[in-house]
């Protein structure tokens, strides 16, 4: 996991990851955002140890934006403060 710009930690075949995907698509045609990385929860023993079955996570720079529901406004506020 880099850590620079946005991270979506996902799981395949989850609801909520392809919503808070969509999601975070249409904010991007609105606003400039950092580069997304995506990563499957299940890929990774670290990630599942620190995910497990919390996902979709958003991530900015590392550090949580919103976690099983995407947070437009959370996110303009970290994008605003870096």
């Amino acid at each position: 996991m880099s850590g620079a710009g946005l991270t979506l930690i996902y799981r395949r075949d989850c609801l909520l990851c392809d919503e808070m995907l969509a999601a975070l698509r249409a904010f991007g045609e609105q606003a400039s955002l950092p580069p997304l990385e995506q990563l499957d929860v299940d890929s990774d023993a670290e990630l599942q140890r620190r995910y497990g079955l919390q996902v979709p996570v958003l991530l900015l720079d590392g550090a949580m934006v919103c976690r099983f529901r995407f947070d437009g406004a959370a996110l303009q506020k970290r994008l605003a403060g870096a």
